[in-house]
């Protein structure tokens, strides 16, 4: 066994300096830590204070220190919250730059593994690649590979400081640039024996200056002193000829007989869905019959990367066929969904490792949701431990999350899990052992007798998937926010069906990756200082409102703002604690509005007058209630709601009056035309307008207020006016209100139904309502969907004014949409058949195009989903 990687060392390392040492001078380093929200067991954490554009890393050590981390690396000459003092028995490093020494350690990690390690990058089909050679290589290896996409400057690093000598034979990494300079420092760090190239696409053609740069820069992966083969499609000429000119040891494979591969493939569509693959090496060499279970372009792609490799390694042709049909589809995302009795779902049902577990985990504690967490966990595969090392480590994992109850299901982590119980309470209470409070997961696999029961968690056995459906009651697991997290050979999305609440086959999925990443777009566009409110109102434009409200508040936005008061109760009873602002308060819920600690917007005398009569309320007494703080609307233009500048004096005077039980929190106006730039002159006038108003204010008032004014299109036409907090819209969604976002912001929703049936329609005949929709002088064939106007699909899209999207091709909407379904034309889509997937918005249909198809707007398509619409929420 290596020995552990010392604190003391880091400073010689990370060519930086101690600012402080800890208390246990001997303080090993065993996991990295770099969000404060994120903490793991503290023992032997090392937090990392990494900046970004809008995100500063020191800002968060209190919050570690307060969890038990005790080990940190710090910027030069950083401030420090409290200063040192304030981390007394903490150990702090100083280094130039705190992500180059995340990535330096993990640098000098992996050079402490002698074993193979292969890389993948391209520009599209890495992470499938990376696990389909995981599935495909696990029979001969025990893998290290990056969890999910973890393929960034800060992933790469995370991923391969799992690589562990003791326990893995292989590593697997992938790895992603989205400008030049960035491939040089992964291939330091993952310093790579074998690779794969998948493709190269458009992907990140912003961070170049050509297609050559790019290519050249993403095969800087490949040029190390112990690189020896790189796997690629001939077929790309580009590829080829940089590789050739590069002198890199390749190893070509080709579907159409591109010069010099070493391996030509022949494919050919197969029955069921499969295709057909004929293989021989080189010109003349032997040759194989494989057959891949799937049918589609890009899956046939990236098998073939795989075949590649198999062949390469000298695999049997009937072992290779056996690992080929046992290819599964990679579920890379954790999708979150509604269950029964009010439960709630987070699905992980694809593989079980303890990287993927952690990250799983991570995903369960963030979730704000009253109740209990439950963990229904399989046997942990690929791992590369066994017994009580393994289930150790898992159980040090669950009280870092919150996990309460674990439903242990497998053979293997029944019996492990039953007989290490988890956690030991005497180890907690053991004084005369300081060191062990922290809960160390490396004592418990060194020390396995001292574990005792933990009472507080709830734990339930069970030997095999059955044995736990057979007694299944989706009632014992009412109000839980359950994590449902197996290996792929458990067939989990069984106990994901009997848990999830039923609802019909239209679904809206809503990425949380591209609502995060739409989110840190708008952050990098404000001034340091300036706070950052969120529309959640109208379910979130439809995409869920507790879902999105829980991201935002893991993301540290500073404040949400709903419609209507029961909006943010509800949120308030599913545990967000952010601030949030009611933007049309109803007088008979001004009591509400306090208890659940809502701030109401105030527009109007009668509003104001109504808000503190309510204080005087018999039932309103002043330990009642928490005096939630208003904010003050003002109409500068747009001739809604709000008080007007004449109306100033007088509600200056009103609000000093009432100033001691009437705290004003902000003072807030709404442009009327901020998004188009033919009203920019009256748009300067509303602001304009604004300032003086909100000036005069806040000199009644004695002391200043936040002033907020920019919606989306705002915050980026009007960067000089951002005052002291915006409030992001529609932006946020996906949707370019500016005019200035277009290639920057990620489409958030995409709704989906499916095919009913497909009919064919003799010439002639007509289909639905009012008979609309005809035939026409040829058959048809016509495909009904299960999504109506009672779903939010509007009834202007019908009779060929709307599309949607099958096989990725467009059916033209037929006749009349109805309440629970409508009609397109499949004629020209051979393939449809009952049960295929529609697009209705997303990919290849952009909500913009879509709106003004009927002449709307994109907002309207995304509020009118209904609610019966199950919301799918996706996060990798």
């Amino acid at each position: 066994m290596l020995p552990p990687l010392l604190f003391t060392d880091l400073p010689a390392l990370l060519s930086g300096h101690l600012l402080q040492g800890p208390a246990a001078p001997a303080a090993a380093v065993r996991h990295l830590l770099l969000d404060s929200r994120r903490a793991g067991p503290p023992a032997g954490a090392l937090f990392i204070a990494l900046r970004g554009p809008s995100h500063d890393g020191h800002r968060y050590l209190p919050q570690a220190y307060a969890q038990g981390v005790r080990l940190f690396v710090v910027a030069e000459n950083a401030a420090l919250p409290g200063g040192l003092a304030a981390y007394p028995g903490a150990g702090f490093v100083a280094v130039a730059s705190p992500l180059g020494a995340l990535q330096a350690l993990a640098a000098a990690h992996r050079r402490q593994f002698a074993g193979p390690v292969w890389a993948v990058t391209g520009s599209n089909g890495k992470t499938i690649v990376k696990e389909w050679l995981a599935q495909l290589l696990g029979p001969d290896e025990v893998i290290c590979r990056s969890p999910r996409s973890y393929n960034s400057q800060v992933g790469v690093p995370l991923s391969v400081w799992e690589l562990s000598p003791e326990r893995h034979t292989l590593g697997l990494f992938e790895a992603g640039i989205s400008e030049a300079g960035e491939m040089a420092k992964l291939a330091a760090i993952i310093q790579p024996t074998e690779g794969i190239f998948t493709t190269l696409g458009t992907a990140h053609d912003a961070g170049f200056a050509s297609a050559a740069e790019k290519l050249r820069e993403k095969l800087r992966l490949f040029e190390g002193p112990r690189f020896r083969r790189l796997y690629y499609c001939a077929d790309q000429a580009p590829v080829r000829e940089a590789v050739a000119a590069l002198g890199l040891p390749g190893f070509g494979w080709t579907r159409h007989d591109a010069p010099g591969a070493a391996l030509r493939f022949r494919v050919a569509p197969a029955d069921a869905g499969r295709t057909a693959v004929k293989a021989r090496a080189g010109a003349l060499g032997p040759r194989a019959d494989f057959v891949l279970p799937f049918a589609d372009e890009p899956s046939v792609e990236n098998a073939l990367h795989g075949l590649a490799v198999l062949l390469a390694r000298g695999v049997a042709p009937a072992e290779i066929q056996r690992r080929l049909a046992r290819l599964q589809p990679v579920a890379m995302r954790l999708e979150m969904k509604q269950g029964r009795h009010d439960s709630y779902l987070l699905d992980d049902t694809y593989n079980n490792d303890l990287a993927g577990l952690a990250l799983a985990l991570a995903a369960l504690g963030r979730q704000a949701r009253p109740g209990r967490r439950t963990l229904i966990l399989s046997d942990v595969l690929e791992s590369g431990l066994t017994g009580p090392a393994l289930y150790a480590r898992v159980g040090a994992l669950l009280p870092a999350h919150g996990v309460t109850r674990l439903v242990a299901i497998g053979p293997e982590i029944s019996a492990e899990m039953n007989k290490l119980k988890i956690i030991s309470e005497e180890l907690k209470a053991d004084d005369a052992q300081p060191e062990l409070l922290a809960f160390n997961p490396q004592l418990l696999t060194e020390n396995p007798q001292l574990i005792t029961h933990n009472p507080k968690l709830i734990t339930e056995f069970y030997p095999s998937t059955e044995a736990f459906l057979a007694q299944l009651n989706p009632a014992d697991f009412a109000h839980e926010t359950i994590l449902v997290k197996g290996a792929r050979r458990f067939g989990f999305e069984r106990i994901v069906a009997a848990l999830q609440a039923q609802q019909h086959g239209t679904v809206l999925e809503v990425n949380l990756d591209a609502l995060g990443h739409n989110l840190q777009h708008f952050r990098q566009q404000l001034r340091p200082g300036t706070k950052l409110m969120v529309m959640v109102k109208a379910f979130a434009y439809g995409a869920g409102s507790y879902e999105v409200a829980s991201l935002l508040e893991f993301q540290r936005a500073d404040y949400l703002a709903v419609a209507y008061a029961d909006e943010g109760i509800a949120l308030r009873e599913a545990g967000i604690g952010l601030p949030i602002l009611v933007m049309n308060p109803a007088p008979d819920a001004f009591a509400l509005l306090r208890r659940h600690r809502l701030e109401p917007e105030i527009y109007s005398f009668e509003i104001l007058e109504a808000y503190l009569a309510a204080f005087e309320a018999p039932d309103s007494s002043t330990h009642s209630f928490t005096n939630s703080p208003i904010h003050i609307k003002l109409d500068t233009g747009m001739r809604r709601l709000g008080f007007e500048e004449a109306d100033v004096p007088a509600l200056g005077a009103l609000l000093r009056q009432h100033a001691a039980r009437l705290p004003v929190a902000g003072i807030m106006t709404h442009l009327a035309a901020a998004d188009d730039p033919a009203h920019d002159d009256f748009t300067r006038a509303q602001l304009a307008a604004f300032g003086r108003m909100a000036g005069a204010l806040e000199e009644a008032l004695g002391h200043p207020v936040l002033k907020h004014a920019l919606n989306s299109a705002g915050i980026r036409r009007f960067p000089e006016a951002q005052l002291d907090m915006v409030r992001l819209g529609i932006g946020l969604y996906g949707v370019d209100a500016s005019g200035l976002d277009a290639n920057a912001l990620r489409p958030v929703s995409a709704l989906r139904t499916t095919i009913s049936q497909i009919k064919t329609l003799p010439a002639g005949a007509t289909v639905g309502y009012g008979r609309r929709g005809a035939a026409g002088a040829l058959d048809r064939r016509i495909a009904t969907l299960a999504i109506g106007y009672a779903d939010g699909y509007d009834r202007r899209f019908g009779n060929g004014a709307g599309a949607v999207l099958v096989h990725g091709r467009p059916a033209p909407l037929v006749g009349a949409v109805c309440m629970d379904m409508c009609m397109v034309d499949v004629t020209d889509i051979p393939a449809a058949r009952a049960g295929d997937v529609a697009v209705v918005f997303g990919e290849g249909l952009p909500l913009p195009a879509l709106a003004a198809r009927i002449g709307t707007i994109a907002y309207e398509l995304l509020t009118n989903v209904s609610e019966r619409v199950k919301r799918v929420f996706v996060s990798e």
